[in-house]
Order: structure tokens, then C-alpha cells, then sequence
């Protein structure tokens, strides 16, 4: 697990500017599988967010994105 230099109201509020767009995201589903994926963030609430990605509804926490397990391309 790798940390970034990014605090948690930084991620925070980057996903609230992103929310409603499309993102590309790279989702780390271990051993050294990642998955890359075309998502819409569709909702932000205090400890994760959630996506739509393939007609699917997905739930990260924050934390994924600052460990580096999802990463906003």
C-alpha cells in the first residue's frame, strides 16, 4: 500500500468538481489486475463515493484513491 501526498478534504473536493462527468478510471482489483474502466461519479457522501460504470453501481472510499488502488486518468 502506497500513500499519496494528497489530504482527504483535497480528494474530497476533486471528486465534488468531478461529479456528473464521465472519468476514466484505473481500479487496482489485486494481483496485478487493473481493471480500467469509463465511469460516472454519481454520488459523494462523507466516507465514500459511488459510480456507474457499465450499468453497474459501484461504492470506493476515499482512501482507495489516496493509497492509489483507483486512480482518476
Amino acid at each position: 500500500m502506497k500513500r499519496s501526498n494528497l489530504d482527504l478534504n483535497t480528494v474530497k473536493n476533486n471528486l465534488k468538481e468531478l461529479k456528473g462527468t464521465s472519468v476514466e478510471l484505473a481500479i487496482n482489483r489485486g494481483r496485478k489486475r487493473i481493471e480500467k474502466v469509463s465511469a460516472t461519479i454519481k454520488d459523494i457522501y462523507p466516507s465514500v463515493f459511488t459510480i456507474t460504470a457499465n450499468g453497474s453501481l459501484q461504492t470506493f472510499s476515499y482512501f482507495d484513491i489516496m493509497c492509489g488502488n483507483v486512480k482518476i486518468l
